[in-house]
């Protein structure tokens, strides 16, 4: 039986049996529904056996179904399945209302929608998934395994491929007609084909993919859903040469589940969103989780006129109007990405207006092409799978910036046309400038509803920002910005074979952030500070950036494994590896200087993109790469030792806390600490500390100055009250606000109260902490306060989130 996990605290499992069978393609086919609060519709999947099977066939070897043992399933009885009437040639609008559960005794277990429950136990497979009972059955089936988690699946089918006109170029003799068995096996033969085509015919390739999406069915396929996996198998199918290689899913989602997200924008108009959440995307579509499983995809959503689809894709989609009040948007990605990274968001978002795409890059001209001495890297064959990369791209070589599109809710746009717009053209040169070609064609930024968790988060052409990073000026969502545009080269164009190595997505966007923003030395010690912070007032287990160490990356025969950690809610929060990851890239930029580092990035790039890699393929490349390394003693191991595979701070970081206390900002605190201690001392009278302390700062300074003076046991109102209204602190971007609010709550300081009860409603992304923060102080009316902002904003509440806070309230 599937094991139950608490989806807020276990590892988090990737069911797929991958090592039988993988996707290479996904068409998905969907209405959104915003009375429902349900995505709809179908989704076919195209397979190529996988790496246990590759030289395998359906006949003339005795032995090659000994492998496959782990993966067949005896049948002790009839097994359930759904029957659908009418279905062969409906549309996704098709309304799943009449059918009927067949199982044991022909027993109904549907709900009363008529759409059968994740929950449901089915113990006469489940139990048996580990033995062959041949006595009960003759054969022995396979059983494909798809992550799938909150949908409601109603049919499977398998598609004939084979009825599309034009088709016979992808079979070897032309010939559609025969027995069944030989018809079963030319479909394979044309997915195979189909799969298989150059890069160079990507074209042509889409449009037999979506001609055979379309392709009638040719029998249904038995299937049970279980917590975490959609289990297939078709009788007597006995190994994945012989299973059916194109299969349509119909399937419902569910209001609650737990990867998109129903609510309504800043605006107060409907949307739905993905999260990113733990689970990923597997209650969107059911899918195959792992990372190794790398697939291209094409999307056609139906929502109400009005309404705008964005998704990962590589083109700029426009509405096509299928009828009155039914519009329809299509995209595709021809890049193999993990299925994790497929997004979709759809809203009544406004497109804020810009500057042309020519005028955009003119204003990119001070940035050169990357260093010379990298240009023969530009020339190797890429190591990748084969498809349309923009790496051998001659015009994509020398394109500072991509095109680009903002969208944000209406009241938004003022906020997006003062900084972001500008923003955007001045981050993607800088990284060009960093790293050489962009990874994908293009780019959409959406300004995401106040409820989403993070501050940022990246996928294949679409960024989501929060709300959190526009006020304030261009300090906060420039940097942010640059961390997400960071993400196209580390954690998408080159991805984390094992998803417990973060650091190779996040800690290597930190560092570049840092790189294009081009931030100064008080910025490092920021990091410093936020990294301390983190290792005290967090689990050991989760400061390790490695946690499955020497296991790292290994897989169960059937390719299925866990993220370890993976569904612990506090995990979303924290940013250990983050932090540890950025310190790692600085202390080896300090060894060998920036350019010598940025030189080995750029060719890690291009030596690893459009791959799946650990933290052993990028250090090995680094110490080969550069002799100094290894001369100064460092090592794999060592590295492992001293960063990843350790909780706590780094030994190398201890060495630095004396170096910071030089800071010239620490000398300037110092300036109020003193001021403070003058009001105190002077009791109720008005004192105005020294003009010295009121020179400008910039927004990294002025967080530090907060930060230090957090760890003061007492302010005085008077002294709150100036550096509120020196430093106009209300007007400030999230972050600085943040360190304002817990200044308020610390010291009780009332008049700062809407402050935070402002922040906890409209910067959801950084307020769980405060929450904390007014519950510890056992005041009550700061106690009040919390509750009060929670239950306004619970409702809208990230899942984590809420649980979380929560934990914290009661």
């Amino acid at each position: 039986m599937e094991t139950q996990l608490d989806p807020m605290k276990d590892d988090l499992p990737l069911m797929a049996n991958t090592s039988y069978m993988l996707v290479k393609h996904y068409i998905l086919d969907l209405d959104v529904d915003f009375k429902s609060k349900v995505i709809e519709g179908s989704i076919v999947l195209f397979f190529e056996t996988g790496s246990q099977n590759r030289n395998t066939s359906s006949t003339g070897n005795d032995g090659c179904q000994s492998q496959f043992d782990e993966a067949c399933k005896m049948r002790t009885s009839e097994p359930c399945h759904v029957a659908v009437t009418n279905m062969s040639g409906c549309s996704s609008k098709t309304k799943y209302n009449e059918f009927a559960v067949c199982g044991k005794g022909g027993e109904d277990t549907s709900d009363k929608k008529g759409n059968r429950s994740n929950k449901e136990q089915t113990s006469a497979i489940s139990s048996s998934r580990d033995n062959c009972d041949i006595a009960n059955h003759g054969n022995k089936d396979f059983l494909l395994i798809l992550d799938c988690c909150d949908l409601s699946v109603v049919k499977v089918e398998e598609v004939d491929v084979a009825a599309v006109s034009g088709i016979e170029k992808f079979t070897k003799f032309g010939n559609l007609t025969g027995a069944s068995k030989e018809l079963e096996n030319l479909r394979n033969q044309i997915v195979h084909e189909l799969v298989t085509l150059p890069a160079d015919r990507w074209k042509e390739q889409l449009h037999y993919f979506s001609c055979c999406s379309q392709a009638p069915g040719c029998g249904e396929l038995l299937f049970t859903t279980g917590a975490w996996s959609l289990e297939i198998w078709k009788s007597g199918i006995q190994t994945p040469t012989d299973f059916p290689h194109a299969i349509r899913i119909w399937y419902k989602t569910k209001p609650e589940g737990r990867s998109i997200t129903w609510t309504t924008d800043q605006s107060g108009r409907p949307c739905v969103y993905t999260m990113g959440s733990p689970i990923n995307n597997r209650a969107l579509f059911p899918c195959q989780e792992p990372p190794i499983a790398l697939s291209t995809w094409q999307a056609s959503v139906r929502t109400a006129e009005g309404f705008v689809v964005l998704t990962s894709g590589e083109n700029s989609a426009e509405p096509v109007q299928l009828q009155e009040g039914i519009t329809s948007w299509y995209y595709y990605v021809t890049m193999p990405m993990p299925a994790s990274t497929f997004t979709i968001a759809v809203g009544c978002w406004q497109e804020v207006a810009q500057q042309s795409c020519t005028a955009a890059i003119q204003t990119s001209t001070e940035f050169s092409l990357p260093l010379q001495a990298d240009s023969r890297w530009h020339k190797e064959i890429c190591g990748h799978g084969e498809y349309p990369c923009r790496f051998q791209n001659p015009a994509a070589k020398l394109q500072a910036v991509i095109p680009y599109r903002v969208f944000a809710p209406w009241c938004l746009m003022g906020y997006c046309e003062e900084h972001l717009l500008q923003l955007i053209p001045r981050c993607l040169s800088a990284a060009y400038s960093t790293l050489g070609t962009h990874p994908f064609s293009r780019l959409d930024v959406l300004i995401v509803p106040s409820n989403f968790c993070s501050l940022g988060m990246a996928s294949p052409h679409i960024i989501f920002l929060s709300q959190s990073v526009l006020p304030g000026g261009s300090h906060l969502c420039g940097t942010r910005l640059c961390h997400e545009i960071a993400h196209a080269w580390f954690g998408l164009a080159i991805g984390a074979r094992d998803w417990t190595e973060e650091w190779l997505s996040e800690g290597f966007a930190t560092f570049l952030e840092d790189i294009f923003w081009a931030r100064a030395q008080q910025v490092a010690l920021l990091h410093w500070r936020r990294l301390r912070d983190e290792v005290q007032n967090s689990e050991e287990e989760l400061q390790v950036l490695r946690p499955k160490k020497e296991s790292t990356g290994e897989l169960s025969e059937s390719g299925a494994s866990v993220v370890k950690h993976g569904l612990k809610a506090e995990k979303i929060f924290m940013q250990v590896h983050y932090l540890k990851g950025y310190f790692l890239l600085r202390s080896l930029m300090k060894t060998i200087g920036e350019d010598q580092n940025l030189a080995s990035l750029r060719k890690f790039v291009h030596q690893f993109h459009g791959q799946l890699v650990l933290s052993q393929d990028f250090l090995c490349m680094l110490l080969e790469d550069i002799p100094e390394l290894k001369k100064s003693g460092l090592t794999v191991e060592s590295i492992f030792q001293n960063w990843l595979d350790t909780s706590g701070m780094p030994k190398p970081l201890l060495e630095e806390d004396e170096s910071w206390k030089e800071c010239q900002l620490v000398q300037q605190v110092a300036k109020w600490i003193q001021a403070n201690q003058r009001i105190r001392k002077s009791g109720k009278k008005k004192r105005k500390p020294d003009e010295v302390v009121f020179q400008k700062l910039l927004p990294d300074q002025l967080i530090l100055l907060l930060e230090y003076l957090l760890e003061e046991k007492t302010l005085s109102p008077g002294i709150l009250q100036c550096l509120e209204k020196t430093y106009r602190l209300q007007e400030q971007d999230a972050e600085v606000r943040h360190r304002w609010c817990e200044l308020v709550v610390k010291h009780k300081y009332v008049p700062g109260y809407g402050d935070v009860e402002k922040f906890l409603r409209e910067d959801q992304a950084m307020g769980v902490y405060l929450y904390g923060e007014l519950m510890v102080n056992e005041d009550a009316r700061q106690q009040e306060l919390a509750h009060k902002c929670f239950a306004a904003a619970r409702e809208h509440m990230d899942v984590s989130s809420a649980k979380v806070v929560a934990e914290m309230l009661f």
